[in-house]
């Protein structure tokens, strides 16, 4: 229900917007040459982003809101469609060799970086392989301080004679050199990190290349007040093409405003003030989603809704490394305690009432749904059985509970609901849990640092391969180096990780995976919740929006009808 504050604030909205599309449309009359476009015509693809955008720097794509729109601008030696295959862009093949250590890319002669007054007659000029060469080195550069720099771990490189890993064999031909076979790293190059950028423009600009982006996208940079408004238009000298022979992309442009209130994001959406809206917040849930996780029928002739596996396994950790005096004190320590806990509560009404059956309850293992080696009969999790789970605490000394210490379980507020629904179920089996409440980064520090026990987590994939998951449990990758929060250690399961690694043949590298995955379940390492989905709407003339299950933004393959 929208009450008078909303509707009140919604007119404001509403005017503002009306502001926001003159001052567009001006723009776009004043900087674009009236031979190409006719501003009756065009058609704007418009989102908001509520968290803000802090950088349009590939160098520092390290969230969502920032990957979206460089995904817009930028492009790499590959990239990934829907089905989470890789797929050439720049570099229009490849071979790999040296058993699995040497990938060597043969690229396009037909991009360019988008025009710009510092190159030659202000015309952007053709991407070659030194630019590759120069843009992942800047990534590998600790001057840089890009948190993507780890994706270059893997290269082999000699610092006796300033060898990274890179070569540039001529203008079309790139090699990349790996100290050890690498199945995922084709994934890898297809993050945002990876994308190409101008030597000339990235050095003429220093840090504010952040603000003053130059890429081979489909769509380009025009204009950018932070807080307010962005917009991207079509770069008409785009090299990708749809099967048809029709140049990419369909848009006009892009436009991005930052409404920071989610309510009233979902007003302007309602308004068809924008055009597409991702996720579902506690504030519009019910009115817009079923119990049942379907599009209100009131809105099924106005809006579309996709959903679909995304890879994001939302979860509880343990901390494990028994050498820490906050493990050695906790009951966590024992594994009945921890079955116990995975045994004690009902995900499945967990995600009827809380996420209207929005995502799949974690019954298998810590890998979500949506990657080849998911598989609920081959990796059994754990369901509701609250009778087990009162014979695990029998069987670790505690009946019912008693003589159990009180356990802390540390959460932001987002996910506070979530967490008291845990805590009165283990409530009912004799399991006391408490529940501290900490902001994102100081959260994130300490989980980060080993100072918390008992942590709500969530892994959303960097690419799409289950060694992204089970690379946190890797005894050499404990944080805060790595991502192996729980300290998990076994020389078991280091073992397979290795051999996994070494294995090129898919459908024995998923054996390996499957068995991983089971370990971790059997030592509840962790508490898995979920396996998140994800969740777009848009209105009904939004023609082609696509959706995948790393929930990437793709616009050159949509189309937007004038109504």
């Amino acid at each position: 229900m929208i009450n008078k504050y909303y509707l009140g604030l919604l007119l404001n909205i509403e005017k503002m917007n009306k502001i926001f599309i003159i001052i567009f449309t001006l723009i776009i009359t004043v900087s674009c040459n009236t031979k190409d476009y006719n501003t009756k015509d065009l058609t704007v693809f418009r989102y908001n982003e509520s968290k803000g955008i802090s950088t349009l720097d590939p160098a520092y794509a390290k969230n969502q809101t920032v990957i979206w729109p460089i995904n817009q601008l930028f492009n790499g030696l590959v990239q990934m469609n829907d089905s989470l295959k890789v797929k050439p862009c720049i570099a229009k093949n490849w071979e790999i060799s040296n058993k699995g250590r040497l990938y060597t890319f043969y690229l396009r002669d037909d991009v360019f970086f988008h025009d710009h007054k510092i190159f030659k007659s202000a015309k952007g000029r053709r991407v070659v392989a030194s630019d590759f060469v120069y843009s992942l080195n800047r990534i590998q550069d600790k001057k840089t301080a890009s948190p993507g720099a780890w994706i270059f771990d893997k290269l082999d490189k000699n610092k006796n004679n300033n060898f990274t890993g890179l070569k540039a064999v001529n203008d079309s031909v790139l090699q990349i050199s790996l100290k050890n076979p690498f199945p995922a790293f084709l994934g890898l190059l297809t993050m945002q990190y990876c994308s190409v950028v101008p030597t000339e423009i990235v050095e003429y600009y220093g840090r504010d290349f952040r603000s003053h982006p130059v890429g081979t996208g489909p769509f380009k940079f025009k204009i950018w007040k932070e807080g307010e408004k962005l917009v991207f238009v079509k770069n008409k000298n785009y090299f990708e093409s749809d099967s048809n022979a029709k140049k990419l992309p369909y848009l006009d442009a892009v436009a991005i405003t930052f409404i920071n209130d989610k309510q009233s994001e979902f007003l302007e959406f309602i308004q068809g003030n924008i055009d597409f809206l991702s996720g579902i917040h506690a504030s519009y849930k019910d009115e817009l989603i079923t119990r049942g996780g379907k599009l209100n029928p009131k809105y099924s002739n106005k809006f579309n809704m996709f959903t679909q596996a995304y890879l994001n396994t939302e979860y509880l950790g343990i901390l494990l490394d028994d050498s820490l005096e906050i493990v050695k004190k906790s009951p966590l320590k024992n594994k009945s305690i921890r079955q116990a806990i995975n045994y004690g509560f009902d995900r499945r009404k967990m995600m009827t009432y809380l996420r209207n059956n929005i995502g799949t309850p974690a019954t298998s293992g810590f890998v979500p749904k949506g990657l080849p080696s998911f598989s609920e009969s081959k990796v059994k999790g754990y369901d509701y059985n609250p009778d087990k789970a009162r014979k695990l605490l029998i069987s670790s000394g505690f009946p019912n509970g008693k003589g159990l210490p009180q356990i802390t379980l540390m959460t932001t507020s987002d996910y506070l609901d979530i967490c008291e629904y845990i805590q009165h179920q283990l409530s009912l089996i004799g399991i006391n849990v408490n529940i501290d409440i900490s902001t994102g980064a100081s959260f994130r520090d300490m989980v980060a640092n080993s100072k918390l026990n008992f942590f709500r987590g969530s892994w959303i994939a960097d690419y799409p391969d289950a060694e992204n998951y089970l690379a946190l449990f890797y005894s050499k990758n404990f944080s805060p180096k790595g991502p192996n929060y729980t300290h998990f250690k076994s020389e078991k399961y280091d073992k397979l990780y290795e051999l996994s690694m070494n294995e090129q043949d898919e459908n024995i590298r998923i054996k390996y995976y499957q068995k991983m995955d089971r370990m971790i379940v059997d030592e509840a390492a962790v508490v898995p919740l979920y396996y998140d989905e994800v969740v777009r709407f848009t209105q009904k003339n939004i023609i082609n929006m696509g959706s995948n299950p790393m929930n990437l933004l793709i616009l050159k393959n949509v189309r937007k009808i004038k109504n």
